[in-house]
């Protein structure tokens, strides 16, 4: 039941109508109302019934609102009459209450209050909006982690107002943005802050592509997605930051020590890099690597006596080719001394343009070794030139980079280049406690089958120990072995060192950093936190979707067995970078140790072929491969794989073809055989030769085109036909009328193109 109340103010004037239970106010009392203190709006509804032209409301229309159970009789009575009157009722309450929600938030002061305790809202909830649609509130839990469909400071003026807001590019505050790598539908539609379904539906209509959110799309076709969106293209500018574990990581500073210096050796390929490291340590390393090249990074320590002093030196050898940019990236990010190499016969090349990158923008110290001065073709003018536009002066010309001339190969200036990187590591503070728990750098991992994971790790910072709890990123263990860059078994292992350890339950992620935590609880609660990201080049190689990807894109179908993490990552970039819009590479696996039989049913269930990198493969499984009839090829040098990989993409493309015009013959008549029909012609330009392109023009038409199989001048075969002569030719045609034109072509095969 519904208690409606009004209060007047004026005595004088009071007058009461009591109509069962239901108390009314008459409009002539609205002149002086009561100041109410701290009014609340329970509800408002509109009763047009009160406007002194109405007059009273139906009451009957109140009454059957409340009609009790004694009166159904009455109504089974009148039920023809009274249901009409019922279902009047019902709809205009619907009416009412519909209005009532759209109305609620401008209520007048002049307007009637109703006090229900079905509906109790506070005064703060006067000012919400009762308007929301469910549709808006599931685009807002979907999105909820989301930046939104708009810019940070961008506000919303019409919620409801969805239909077009979604094609607005307006919004965007900012519309510069950079796209350099594949990305699924959902990771362009956060970048763009444009719905995902927008995206899906202008590549269906105006590409032809049919694509769900989760695959990727490759560069070029992502660009044209931003820039229908007005966006504007920007070329990316990446700031590498060093990983040093600095000394605000020490906790106790009373028990701090100095650390040996970490130098990374970076330079192009066949510039010298291990050469000089051969000849520091008095190795030879180069001898021992595959092409002449270095295809791992590798640490080496020594002790080096400079002024009654020795000094640890902590060297790290980077790879010079292209497709190792990961590593140098990880060298450069945790070396103190940078030794950036160039020929002297060479010059600056793009690796050593690379490497002066990473230099400055990590403010590294660093020393120009000009090594290879040996050699008659040097040019060290040349090379300071070249490197003073990058600003890496020396101090013979008014800078203050150290420039050092050595040559490797004999020998020469060696010494003076190891005295000035102990001068350069004393101007450092390179200061580590060994009473701390251990952290550091991963910088190769790989699986042993007889010892399982191992990773080959740089400390930064604290003492590792057997039977310490390391983990990385989202995976975790317990030091089992330790073992120094000579192959010696240790208990412990200070900062500044490179060991190899045992211990991970899995393989760990090269590049990521490692801490050593208290206990497995706290390794667990570590893991928790971190998300893995293993593989993911490989997936945006083999779900990228271009163009052409609808139309009979062939596949070459690859499983990839590597050494370590470090050279599967190069592959799978260096794979990354060839173009794929004619023929695609889809890695069905991808891992490191040897083949396996599980490699041999998967290569035979998908028709992949098998490659692999600095692996044996031992005679039970090439017997196998053998039976089975399975491509499978082992490199020792990434760029001979790489090589293998682009020849046999290109013979998976059909040959495509020049046609260059050789003749002109007309036809003069048929002649109907057993094999075929003949055209007698007459060649008025050029030749005619055997299984050349023809085609045969009528009235300015092109009616056929295909191969001349035979060719003939009077009764004998020939090869071709000069002109101002007539022969006879036949071809898969038919068709022939006199005074057809033939035109000649000879067919130049292209060379094929990725």
């Amino acid at each position: 039941m519904i208690y409606t109340s009004f209060i007047s103010y004026s005595i004088s004037k009071f007058a009461s109508l009591v109509l069962r239970d239901y108390f009314y106010l008459s409009d002539i009392y609205a002149d002086n109302i009561l100041e109410l203190r701290s009014p609340k709006l329970i509800n408002y509804t509109e009763i047009k019934s009160f406007n002194s032209s109405s007059g009273l409301p139906n009451i009957n229309n109140v009454v059957n609102d409340t009609i009790s159970p004694k009166q159904n009789k009455f109504e089974k009575k009148y039920k023809s009459s009274y249901s009409q009157d019922i279902v009047e009722i019902k709809k205009n309450k619907n009416k009412l209450s519909k209005k009532n929600r759209k109305t609620s938030n401008d209520a007048l002061p002049g307007e009637i209050f109703i006090e229900s305790q079905d509906e109790l809202f506070n005064q703060d909830s006067l000012g919400l909006s009762l308007v929301k649609t469910n549709k808006l509130s599931k685009i807002k839990k979907k999105d909820k982690n989301k930046s939104g469909y708009f810019g940070n400071n961008q506000q919303v003026t019409n919620p409801l107002n969805t239909k077009n807001f979604v094609d607005q590019t307006d919004f965007v505050n900012n519309n510069n943005i950079v796209i350099d790598l594949p990305l699924s539908v959902q990771e362009l539609s956060n970048k763009l802050n444009i719905p995902e379904a927008e995206i899906i539906t202008y590549l269906f209509l105006q590409k032809g592509m049919s694509i769900t959110i989760n695959e990727v799309i490759d560069i070029s076709t992502a660009k044209e997605v931003a820039l229908s969106y007005n966006f504007n293209i920007l070329k990316k500018e990446v700031t590498y930051q060093p990983n040093l574990v600095n000394n605000t990581y020490i906790s106790d500073t009373s028990y701090v020590s100095r650390r040996a210096p970490i130098i990374t050796v970076l330079g192009h390929v066949d510039h010298g890099k291990t050469t000089l490291l051969d000849s520091i340590l008095k190795t030879n390393f180069v001898q021992k690597e595959y092409g002449g090249i270095t295809q791992s990074i590798s640490g080496y320590e020594i002790d080096y006596n400079y002024n009654s002093n020795v000094y640890k030196l902590v060297f790290l050898d980077t790879p010079g080719h292209k497709a190792f940019k990961s590593m140098r990236i990880r060298g450069a990010k945790v070396t103190d001394i940078a030794l950036l190499v160039v020929a002297a016969d060479d010059g600056l090349k793009p690796q050593t343009i690379e490497a002066i990158k990473y230099i400055i923008e990590m403010n590294l110290s660093y020393i120009v070794v000009i090594n290879k001065i040996d050699k008659q073709e040097k040019n060290i003018t040349r090379i300071k030139e070249d490197l003073a536009n990058y600003k890496v002066i020396s101090e013979d010309w008014g800078g203050d980079v150290i420039f050092i001339e050595i040559s490797a190969l004999t020998g020469q200036n060696i010494d003076f280049l190891l005295s000035k990187i102990c001068l350069l590591s004393d101007t450092q503070d390179l200061f580590s406690n060994p009473n701390q728990l251990a952290c550091g750098f991963i910088l190769e991992s790989y699986l042993n089958r007889q010892q399982g994971s191992v990773a080959n790790i740089l400390i930064q910072n604290g003492t590792l120990n057997l039977g310490d709890v390391i983990v990385s990123s989202n995976i975790y263990g317990k030091v089992k072995s330790i073992m120094d860059t000579d192959g010696n078994k240790l208990h412990s292992s200070s900062a500044s060192s490179i060991v190899q350890i045992l211990g991970f339950s899995v393989i760990p992620q090269a590049g990521k950093f490692f801490e050593v935590v208290q206990s497995e609880k706290e390794a667990k609660k570590y893991c928790l936190n971190h998300i893995d990201n293993d593989n993911y080049s490989l997936k945006l190689l083999n779900n990228r979707v271009n163009i052409s990807t609808n139309s009979n894109v062939k596949q070459f179908k690859l499983i990839i067995k590597a050494d370590t993490q470090g050279s599967l990552e190069a592959i799978t970039n260096l794979f990354a970078q060839i173009p794929q819009t004619k023929v695609q590479i889809y890695v069905i696996s991808a891992n490191f140790n040897i083949i396996s039989n599980t490699d041999i049913e998967l290569a035979l269930a998908t028709g992949s072929s098998i490659i692999t990198f600095n692996l044996n493969i031992n005679a039970q499984m090439i017997n196998l491969i053998k039976k089975n009839n399975i491509v499978c090829h082992n490199f020792n040098v990434i760029y001979d794989l790489l090589d293998y990989v682009k020849s046999c993409m290109l013979n998976l493309i059909e040959p495509e073809y020049d046609r260059n015009f050789i003749g002109r013959a007309i036809v003069q008549t048929v002649f109907n055989m057993n094999k075929g029909s003949v055209a007698g012609c007459i060649v008025n330009e050029g030749k005619l030769k055997k299984m050349c392109y023809i085609h045969v023009h009528r009235n300015n038409l092109l009616v056929y085109e295909g191969l001349l199989i035979s060719l003939k001048r009077l009764k004998d075969d020939v090869e071709e036909v000069l002109s101002i002569n007539e022969c006879g030719l036949m071809c898969d045609y038919s068709f022939w009328e006199k005074l057809d034109v033939i035109n000649a072509y000879e067919l130049v095969q292209k060379s094929k193109s990725l």
